[in-house]
């Protein structure tokens, strides 16, 4: 195992100081990734390839890209024309990953974004992000959730993200989604999985899914069921294509913890039933304070999930892969994140050693 950054669009100056910090690999998160991109939208493998050298020529490697499947799973239920064609666009991207070197590219299941209710005080004044499935509102959800890349609002009174922007990476709100029924959100998962899989197994590339975030309660939420939002909806992932070493996980601890009401027990649970299964690609190494329908956003230190009793469990099931910081709380003392983040990559660095 070895600590890594997952970024988006970062300077020259950003990714040295992420080698200064002692990380390995990098995950470029950008969405869309115009650094790549020809004029048609696709991925041009020659660009690919010069992504990943230059992240090489700061002594580190690319280890994957965000597959931006925009808005393909509500498409294929609403509006097929559109999901073949985006489907297209992705197996194009997929070779050109392939051919320019790159090995993994992660993908979100999220239609209609990271659901977060408002925003708390956490220590030394730190903004984080809530989930509270009792307080949910529909206002509330427009300001506060994750869209695509766009951070949620962080109780300072700035505008609201911008909703159908291409950062926002064809999520909608939930009383535009037409109501997503569990066989609704297996249906396409199931297309999404078909129309790439078998191009990312030619072309030797996994593909890292990144479950539902947050679980939502029974029945789901206005209308939308997250059905990769429990360790059953995640084996019955795996289920869809059992023999594919293309087919795991981003694996986001912080969005398995949230799938519980005992999140360590859950996230151990978890991690000894994929990995010895090869099937956890990456790692979100993220922390939350409370547990299912119910929590905040934490630093890695001081939540409710165990993290060196994981680190532990991801050696003994024989990861060997990037554990990255992710959903670090925002401040106004830095605005960047970096000396946060910084902090993150420490303390994982300091588990590993420990263990």
């Amino acid at each position: 195992m070895y600590i890594g950054e997952q970024l988006i669009a970062p300077t020259d100056e950003r990714l040295r100081l992420s080698a200064q910090l002692g990380s390995q690999a990098i995950i470029i998160d950008t969405r869309p990734n115009r650094d790549v991109l020809d004029e048609d939208g696709s991925w041009n493998p020659t660009k690919v390839a010069a992504l990943r050298r230059r992240i090489e020529g700061f002594g580190m490697r690319l280890d994957g890209l965000a597959l931006d499947v925009g808005s393909i799973l509500l498409d294929s239920l609403r509006r097929k024309d559109r999901a073949a064609a985006t489907a297209e666009r992705l197996r194009q991207n997929i070779k050109a990953a392939a051919d320019g070197g790159v090995p993994l590219l992660k993908y979100t299941v999220a239609m209609v974004g990271i659901t977060r209710t408002g925003v708390v005080e956490g220590r030394g004044g730190m903004k984080c992000s809530v989930f509270r499935a009792a307080d949910y509102k529909p206002e509330s959800d427009a300001r506060f959730s994750y869209w695509g890349v766009v951070l949620p609002e962080d109780g300072s009174g700035k505008d609201a993200p911008a909703l159908g922007t291409d950062e926002t990476c064809g999520q909608v709100m939930a009383g535009e989604a037409g109501g997503i029924s569990e066989a609704d959100g297996w249906n396409a998962i199931e297309y999404l999985v078909s129309q790439t899989l078998p191009t990312a197994e030619a072309a030797g590339v996994k593909l890292a899914c990144h479950p539902h975030d947050p679980a939502y309660p029974p029945g789901g939420l206005n209308g939308v069921h997250h059905v990769l939002g429990s360790l059953d909806g995640m084996k019955r992932y795996v289920a869809l294509a059992p023999e594919s070493r293309s087919h795991g996980f981003n694996f986001c601890q912080g969005t398995i913890a949230e799938m519980s009401s005992e999140p360590t027990a859950l996230v151990l649970d978890a991690i000894r039933t994929f990995g010895p299964q090869q099937r956890i690609f990456m790692v979100h190494f993220r922390n939350i304070n409370g547990g299912y329908l119910d929590f905040r956003e934490a630093m890695p230190d001081e939540g409710s999930v165990d993290m060196a009793a994981c680190i532990r469990a991801y050696r003994d099931v024989g990861y060997a892969g990037i554990l990255c910081p992710d959903h670090v709380p925002l401040s106004d003392v830095d605005p960047g994140r970096e000396r946060l983040f910084a902090f993150c990559l420490g303390y994982t660095k300091a588990l590993l050693q420990a263990a």
